[in-house]
């Protein structure tokens, strides 16, 4: 009986024990709480950027058309011609002209477009003033600005299209000396200029370039006389047609200079009386 009692008093220690250490092994394997994340500041939200602003659109016009108020604005426009001479006129006396001449363009800069510097250096044509050649490096707006600056002020005149079209003509002005040389003669392929000739310039102007007269009965001016006088007016004119009538703009045709070269070539050999 005392064998039994004590092996009942192990048992029971022994089972106590593992009750206990059973429940420290199941403390140990349970999982501790996950610490709480961090938190990540939040990132600042992009300064967005300013918007982009587009440069005001440059002034644009028509080539042609200020080709021809450059000629003559008046005949162009069919306007009356301004009272007086033009404002600058006073400053220069060696061209004696007066009224409608002294309103021209092309009067004080010339067909060759050098002024001073070019074939009205000397003459009757000659002022003084310089030419536009070089101007046509000039932003649009600068250019704007010089046909309305002072007495050099055409807005009266010309409205703002206008104004656009003289700069889009000077903007392209070409160099003429590859085309025609100091002595008049033209850099051109008179066979090639006649099929031109043929085929657009003869039907108002006639085969032999007489059919329009110009100047008067007493001195009779044709196409053969201007292209032996002054090539470089009819450059201009065969590049970019007469103000005020509906002769066609050599350009506008698709020709290059060139061709427009090509054809005064063979317009110089065409009578002039």
């Amino acid at each position: 009986m005392k064998r039994t009692s004590k092996w009942f008093v192990w048992m029971g220690i022994l089972l106590v024990t593992a009750t206990l250490l059973a429940a420290c092994g199941a403390q140990k394997a349970t999982p501790t709480e996950a610490p709480a994340p961090t938190a990540v500041p939040a990132t600042e939200a992009p300064t967005a950027a300013p918007p982009t602003v587009s440069p005001a659109p440059a002034p644009s016009g028509d080539p042609i058309r200020g080709a021809k108020l450059y000629d003559n604005w008046m005949k162009e426009l069919g306007v009356d011609v301004p009272e007086g001479n033009q404002p600058l006129w006073a400053t220069q006396t060696t061209n004696t002209r007066t009224g409608a001449d002294t309103w021209r363009c092309k009067e004080c800069h010339g067909w060759d477009y050098l002024g001073v510097e070019g074939r009205y250096g000397s003459g009757s044509h000659k002022t003084g003033f310089p030419g536009i050649f070089a101007a046509k490096e000039k932003s649009p707006e600068e250019l704007l600005a010089a046909l309305k600056s002072e007495n050099h002020d055409f807005s009266p005149y010309l409205g703002e299209a206008e104004l656009n079209n003289l700069v889009a003509f000077i903007q392209q002005l070409q160099d003429l000396k590859p085309y025609i040389n100091d002595d008049k003669t033209v850099n051109g392929n008179a066979e090639h200029g006649k099929a031109l000739y043929s085929g657009t310039c003869a039907a108002c102007h006639g085969e032999d370039g007489k059919v329009l007269n110009f100047g008067g009965e007493a001195a009779p001016e044709y196409v053969g006389t201007i292209g032996a006088d002054n090539p470089w007016e009819a450059f201009n004119k065969i590049a970019y047609g007469q103000p005020g009538a509906p002769m066609p703009s050599g350009l506008s045709l698709g020709w290059s200079w060139q061709d427009i070269a090509d054809v005064l070539a063979y317009i110089q050999t065409l009578p002039a009386k």
